[in-house]
């Protein structure tokens, strides 16, 4: 609910202002395999340690929610195109970085979606569909692969 609300504070003060920001929805590739191999607990701690890095990553204006299973959703306020693909491009970066659980070292991926407000939408639930459509069509340009 705070993620709706942020977006939607968003949309009002962008307007006001004539600004931009950025939806990022992050589906993680190959938790499947920590969560077959760790169990749900193992996975639970990649989670979250997959949801401190991408805390960290982004401005404490910015918003870090996590939607469901392995996915979250990100709003960058107050950013253009290119600054929104270069925090993706980060976020991809910070989170392919190797994990550590009970003495083991595990790794997972990746998938980012962008969507930039107004461009892509002028509502919440359009701007979280159009994100969740661009990580989608990522995930199918590479056709199952983790990104490089």
């Amino acid at each position: 609910m705070l993620l709706y609300d942020r977006i939607n504070q968003a949309v009002l003060v962008s307007k006001r202002n004539a600004g931009t920001f950025a939806i990022l929805a992050i589906d993680l590739d190959g938790f499947k395999a920590v969560n077959d191999t760790l169990g749900h607990d193992g996975g639970d701690i990649v989670l979250q340690q997959v949801a401190l890095r991408l805390v960290n990553s982004v401005r404490e204006s910015d918003t870090v929610a996590r939607q469901g299973g392995d996915e979250f959703t990100v709003l960058l306020a107050g950013t253009s195109t290119k600054g929104a693909c270069a925090t993706a491009r980060k976020l991809e970066d910070q989170i392919r970085q190797a994990l550590e659980f009970g003495g083991d070292s595990v790794s997972v991926g990746a998938t980012i979606g962008v969507a930039i407000y107004p461009d892509d939408g002028d509502d919440v639930h359009t701007l979280l569909r159009a994100a969740d459509h661009a990580m989608y069509r990522g995930k199918r340009e590479r056709g199952g692969r983790p990104p490089a």
